[in-house]
């Protein structure tokens, strides 16, 4: 139950992880509506929408601010519909969308953090990423892909490479959404049983549902390790869709309002110009 000063407060203050401090997922409700109701979600998500048509097009004619926003979540926790939901909001001309897959054999050659400083956004830009460098301490962990002394150290490097980014100007939004184990049963079922979803199960799948324990802890010391100051994380309810898409809405919509992005100026003498 919410209580009346969660309703409030908005979803960017609720949800952020504190840096320093303790998170627990095995606690976390991945069913919380901190007082939101269904009914009124279409129109408020409509509203944060427009918001964030509004911001992106003054960031993008001012090109002054990179903004990079990194979403992630275990298997089916809804990342490929977050992201659909918001970037529809947005000209795709100013917001490339980049998904981390399994390495190449040119980007396992270099470096783990070569190939996605390249993906960061430019000026004026809303770059997101579905998956992103987070793999290298979750999925490279839960897999013994490295050794622990190895991984390990990324923590440090990662707070390191967004420290600079942050430094440069680039305004890093980090999303994490949490869903409970019973939701991904139910959303792998659902692919299974629709036809329409069926090329998306793979039963790959069902055994990475057997490392759930082990994702869970390294999903929490990766919130723990890399919430700073410069580069927050937020950590998502997404049991349900409306309540997930209304929460990272709002957030992003807030950080980019606190960008105070700016329509540039007109050349001189455009105004009353009569075009023939």
């Amino acid at each position: 139950m919410a209580s009346r000063k969660d309703r409030k407060r908005g979803f960017r203050e609720l949800l952020a992880v504190r840096p320093g401090s303790t998170v627990d997922l095995a606690t976390f409700d991945a069913g919380a509506t901190f007082g939101r109701a269904k009914e009124d979600a279409e129109t408020d998500l409509a509203n944060v929408l427009a918001r964030l048509a509004d911001l992106q097009g003054r960031l993008w004619a001012e090109a002054k601010h990179p903004v990079l926003v990194v979403v992630q979540g275990i298997d089916a926790a809804g990342k490929d519909g977050t992201i659909r939901v918001i970037a529809g909001a947005f000209n795709p001309q100013g917001t490339p969308v980049t998904s981390f897959k399994v390495p190449s054999p040119v980007e396992l050659a270099h470096d783990y953090l070569w190939r996605v400083h390249a993906h960061v956004p430019g000026k004026g830009e809303i770059g997101i990423f579905n998956r992103s460098h987070y793999e290298d301490v979750l999925v490279v962990r839960v897999h013994e892909l490295a050794p622990e002394e190895r991984w390990r150290k990324r923590y440090a490097h990662i707070r390191d490479f967004e420290r600079m980014l942050t430094d440069e100007g680039v305004t890093i939004v980090k999303i994490f959404l949490a869903i409970d184990p019973d939701e991904q049963r139910e959303r792998f079922q659902e692919r299974v049983d629709d036809p329409a979803k069926r090329w998306k199960f793979s039963f790959g799948d069902l055994e990475e549902r057997k490392r759930w324990g082990d994702y869970r802890k390294a999903f929490e010391e990766m919130l723990e390790e890399t919430s700073t100051e410069y580069a927050p994380w937020y950590v998502v309810p997404a049991n349900r869709n409306w309540l997930r898409n209304l929460a990272v809405g709002e957030i992003l919509a807030d950080t980019l309002d606190g960008l105070e992005p700016a329509y540039p100026p007109a050349a001189e003498g455009v105004e009353g110009t009569k075009v023939e």
